[in-house]
């Protein structure tokens, strides 16, 4: 472990949790064998790293895609552009042995640098679908590692270099993650959770509290809630739950997620690519609600993943209506088995060591090996 102190591995991730739990993740793995690892990232995620095991965090200018209007774009391209010239000093000033990339646009500056340094790169596609910033980075990069098994396999110009990690899991998660499902019992607590990603879900607010309403009353009396809202959404939906007599604990972030999935008879929520490791990870039947209108449907693939082996239940946006999960909810109350069958299911797909598989795959580029010659899984 000791020959790896002096090598340093820089992580590029940004926007969201979705893209910082996970290279958090690897950064614990590489910082257990002795690596250095440090962090770029752009000025909105940096505000969310605060305890990200960094040794030193670097903010590069970067922007997403807004709009196709002539403006919009010169100044996505202008940021990224910046990004590039200051990804290229910092390179030369760093040295990393690899750069690993995490998705979201501020990953492109960094990797892109670093590819034309010659530096070894990976990026890491946690969805079932390859994003855009990252197929803008496929082709440049040394590695591919994915967090679906089988992405990449029907693109021979990327499948050499892909490999199959999994997505990366928070500590707090693969400590969840031991936590026996415990079935509801007949006329017993139904512990339900409500989220809807970092940000929180408009719709869960909206559909969530009027499926309850229409629960026969002893089902409703059964349930406690615990829910993510926005704070717009905060003061109305306790409103309903304390109308309705719902134990019901409504808040606009919870810090210990996993812990709550881990004590929930039942997950409602989106199905981002962490959310769906975390599900399959912990092990707990969800009903999943795909973001509707992202351009690479990868929510929707990600569901799919999940609920195609009988591990929740995907409703299409348009189908999460109060009728609808009033009624899915009535029969999973009745029906214990049913849950505890979905969660076996789910716990299937888990993956507790994706983090340590991709650290060995960045290991081994570190030591100068290619990814060809890697032992782990193959696209």
């Amino acid at each position: 472990m000791g020959d790896n102190v002096s090598q340093l591995i820089l992580l590029a991730a940004g926007g969201t949790g979705g893209h910082l739990f996970p290279a958090e993740a690897l950064a614990h793995a590489l910082t257990a064998r002795g690596f250095t690892v440090d962090l770029a990232t752009d000025a909105r995620a940096a505000r969310y790293a605060g305890s990200f095991p960094a040794h030193e965090l670097h903010v590069l200018p970067a922007d997403t895609v807004r709009g196709r209007s002539p403006a919009s774009l010169a100044r996505t391209g202008y940021a990224l552009a910046s990004g590039f010239m200051t990804g290229l000093a910092l390179m030369k000033r760093l040295k990393p042995a690899v750069v690993v990339g995490f998705g979201g646009y501020p990953t492109v500056p960094p990797l892109f640098a670093a590819s034309f340094r010659g530096i070894p790169t990976v990026i890491h596609e946690a969805n079932g679908v390859m994003g855009r910033a990252n197929r803008l980075l496929a082709r440049r990069v040394s590695a591919i590692a994915t967090g679906f098994d089988g992405l990449g396999k029907d693109d021979p110009a990327l499948m050499n270099k892909v490999v199959w990690t999994g997505n990366p899991l928070r500590p707090a998660v693969v400590a969840a993650a031991g936590a026996a499902y415990d079935p509801p019992q007949p006329g017993g607590p139904l512990r339900v959770l409500v989220f809807g990603g970092s940000q929180g879900a408009r719709v869960m607010s909206d559909v969530v509290p009027a499926a309850i309403e229409h629960l026969p009353a002893p089902v409703r009396g059964r349930l406690a809630i615990v829910q993510q809202a926005r704070e717009e959404d905060l003061e109305r939906v306790r409103a309903t739950y304390d109308r309705l007599g719902v134990r019901a604990k409504v808040e606009t972030f919870f810090d210990d997620l996993p812990q709550r999935m881990a004590a929930a008879h039942l997950v409602i929520s989106r199905s981002g690519a962490g959310t769906v490791a975390e599900l399959s990870a912990i092990g707990r039947p969800g009903v999943l609600v795909p973001l509707p209108h992202a351009l690479d449907q990868d929510q929707a693939a990600n569901a799919l993943a999940l609920s195609r082996i009988g591990g929740a239940l995907t409703l299409r946006q348009v189908e999460f209506t109060p009728e609808r999960l009033a009624a899915e909810l009535d029969r999973f109350a009745g029906e214990p088995q049913a849950l505890t069958q979905m969660a076996d299911k789910a716990r299937s797909q888990g993956v507790l060591d994706a983090a340590d598989r991709l650290g060995d795959l960045v290991q081994h580029l570190a030591a100068g090996g290619k990814v060809m010659n890697f032992q782990g899984k193959r696209a």
